[in-house]
């Protein structure tokens, strides 16, 4: 049997690339991982206009997050919306940037 050969974690990390559809697709990701309620009050709000559409949200902070997008999801918290975006940077560094849903400012960046 022939042996797949290994990749480095730093590799897999820096060869992650993920276009904006991808990033659309994982939007729908995001709203069920929140929960049925919470998947259906966040569609609601964007159909409303009361939050922005993660493509909306991209445009906003391209340029302003500290490496490559591998995941979103989004939640309510205190009653205010928030992307949550998981970043990785090139040295393979981890962050979670919080975007607030409604104005598109980065509200808060924690590294993990």
């Amino acid at each position: 049997m022939k042996k797949s050969p290994s990749v480095s974690g730093a590799f897999a990390l820096r060869s992650i690339r993920m276009p904006l559809a991808g990033l659309v697709l994982l939007a729908g990701a995001a709203l069920a991982q929140a929960g049925p309620r919470d998947h259906e009050d966040a569609r609601l709000a964007v159909t409303r206009g009361e939050i922005r559409a993660l493509a909306d949200i991209l445009d906003l902070v391209r340029g302003r997050l500290p490496g490559e997008v591998t995941g979103v999801e989004i939640e309510r918290k205190d009653g205010r919306w928030f992307y949550e975006f998981r970043v990785v940077d090139g040295r393979g560094r981890l962050f979670e940037v919080y975007v607030d849903g409604t104005s598109g400012e980065i509200a808060r960046i924690k590294e993990k």
